[in-house]
């Protein structure tokens, strides 16, 4: 297993953030190169999302069409929420956001992402030559959208 941390600083209140951070049209402008949608197989295709919310994605990584299926197991707004893969291409995949207002004003939003390639051994020389590197880059590029709405005006079409 494999587990990747992300800090981001945003000069905005946590609220946003969080909100932000749970946000399924959010989300999805920080994939759409992916062509990154949430299809409605199961649970949410919009909003915010709470716990116990489940939401299905659909997107081509690799050059093949994937879909996850991930739920909100934990939920302590506006300080940390978790989503835990229920079904996907991974073995195990599980993202803790864990959100601290700083004396600043500014937000501390710190990303804990754990994974496991689904075939043991393969698996595991996949996440260490290829998944790792590729699930950070989704990470930042994720926290940069969300870092850009939170700081303009554009939040409010989304919270």
């Amino acid at each position: 297993m494999t587990t990747l941390e992300e800090l981001t600083l945003i000069d905005a209140p946590m609220e946003r953030c969080f909100d932000l951070s749970r946000s399924v049209e959010v989300h999805v402008l920080g994939n759409v190169h992916f062509g990154e949608q949430a299809v409605p197989l199961e649970g949410h295709t919009s909003g915010l999302l709470g716990l116990g919310d489940c939401v299905t994605w659909r997107a081509r990584h690799f050059g093949i069409r994937q879909c996850l299926t991930s739920q909100i197991t934990e939920f302590d707004p506006p300080h940390a929420f978790q989503d835990t893969m229920l079904r996907g291409a991974f073995a195990h995949m599980q993202h803790d956001h864990l959100l601290r207002q700083l004396p600043s004003g500014w937000t501390e939003m710190r990303d804990i992402f754990r994974f496991a390639a689904p075939i043991p051994i393969l698996g595991l020389i996949a996440e260490r030559l290829v998944l790792d590197r590729s699930m950070r880059s989704l990470l930042r590029e994720r926290n940069a959208i969300i870092k850009r709405v939170a700081e303009s005006n554009q939040w409010r079409k989304y919270v």
